[in-house]
């Protein structure tokens, strides 16, 4: 891009990757591993910042990869494909936890890369993921590594029953989970899992569910988001609610301060959102922890004066960190494949002139071709400024979308 001058703020990604662009006048680009939703609302939030960006993902028609700069089309651990995407941009994030943490620490022998392979690889693996959050001091529920046949009759004895039993390995929105009630049943259950590692949790008399997301920036600055409470169906998320009161004081700094330690126990660099059960006698547990922006985070889209993919730009540009400010109550509607079909299972375009007729409505579509149930296609945003209209909308659209709301 000759005769034409950078909007682009500096940063240490820009001092420290000279080569990624092609004079000083061209916008450098940030790059991402994963081509997804996520990646596709990073890469606008990059764009609008004054960045060129690249997508390294195997999909022709990736959300991501159509409105970036550049798509290389390759699969996560095609050296070519790592060697181009390290020459064209000035530094690499990741847009899902499963891309593979052999790959971002290739990357990083060229580029800086946030968040890092190790951090990754901890919440790529259930029982390294556990194993960091007693290190940071932060209680989880009662659990049993089971790798061996051996390991799962020792865990029958050590009262996690009823229990889930989660493949250590690529489980995510409740794939890789199964409910236990006995021995015969975990038995047969880690059979059906072809016997991979697996940890066994004990089921836990849940009230809620929340989650907190966290900045941080390679110089150790850190922020936060206002906690946020989740509602989940078939171990997806369904529905998340951020307005004043929505949860007791106490539990949200309890909630920060834990995501803050969880952070910091790994010297994390980017957006990571930590999620917790609350039980039933008020005390708190995390559940897992996400190295990305995360669907709970999606209302920071229309009700803050920053998103979740801003900061996520700017703890990988190097960029100064500012606390996120919440200025409108906020639900959020998780958009599933389901609500493209009606109730004859025919497949039909949902009433979007409905729903955006209602005040505070906020329609976010992530370019998928194809809607399948369960698929997540898209989210809707209801913000206002008192909590009874916010809910009162959302209903309102659940209903025309044909959707349960809370």
């Amino acid at each position: 891009m000759t005769n034409s001058v950078s909007l682009l703020p500096g940063g240490n990604a820009a001092s420290s990757a000279s080569t990624a662009s092609n004079s000083a006048f061209e916008p450098l680009t940030l790059g991402v591993m994963g081509g997804g939703q996520l990646g596709r609302m990073f890469v606008h939030a990059a764009q609008s910042m004054g960045y060129f960006t690249a997508v390294l993902d195997p999909d022709a028609n990736s959300p991501a990869g159509r409105v970036s700069h550049r798509h290389i089309q390759t699969d996560y651990t095609d050296p070519k494909g790592l060697q181009q995407l390290a020459e064209c941009s000035a530094a690499i994030t990741t847009e899902f936890e499963n891309v593979p943490a052999p790959a971002l620490r290739e990357l990083a022998k060229l580029r800086p890369v946030a968040p890092g392979a190790d951090a990754v690889a901890i919440a790529q693996d259930r029982a390294a993921e556990k194993a960091h959050f007693v290190k940071c001091g932060v209680p989880c529920a009662p659990y049993a590594l089971i790798e061996t046949a051996t390991q799962l009759e020792e865990a029958l004895s050590t009262n996690l029953l009823p229990g889930i039993l989660k493949t250590s390995r690529m489980g995510y929105d409740g794939k890789g989970q199964v409910r236990i009630k006995d021995a015969d049943a975990l038995r047969a259950a880690w059979q059906d899992l072809k016997q991979v590692p697996c940890v066994l949790e004990k089921m836990l008399p849940l009230a809620l569910e929340c989650s907190v997301i966290v900045a941080r920036g390679c110089d150790g600055q850190m922020v936060n988001f206002p906690v946020q409470r989740n509602l989940h169906r078939e171990g997806i998320l369904a529905v998340t609610e951020v307005y004043e009161g929505h949860l007791p004081q106490a539990l949200q700094q309890q909630a920060v301060a834990a995501a803050r330690s969880i952070a910091e126990g790994v010297n994390y660099v980017g957006v990571l959102c930590v999620e917790f059960f609350v039980l039933q006698d008020g005390s708190m547990v995390v559940n897992e922890m996400a190295p990305r922006p995360h669907n709970s985070g999606h209302y920071t889209l229309d009700a803050c004066d920053q998103s979740q993919f801003d900061l996520q730009v700017r703890t990988l540009a190097g960029l100064p960190l500012t606390q996120p400010r919440q200025h409108s109550a906020a639900i959020m509607l998780n958009l599933l494949g389901d609500v493209w079909f009606d109730t004859n299972n025919t497949l039909r375009l949902p009433d979007w002139a409905a729903v955006l007729a209602l005040p505070g409505t906020h329609l976010h579509l992530y370019g998928k071709t194809e809607a399948r149930k369960a698929r997540k296609m898209g989210h809707l945003n209801v913000t206002g400024a008192s909590v009874e209209q916010v809910r009162a909308v959302a209903l309102k659209a659940a209903a025309i979308l044909g959707i349960e709301a809370f």
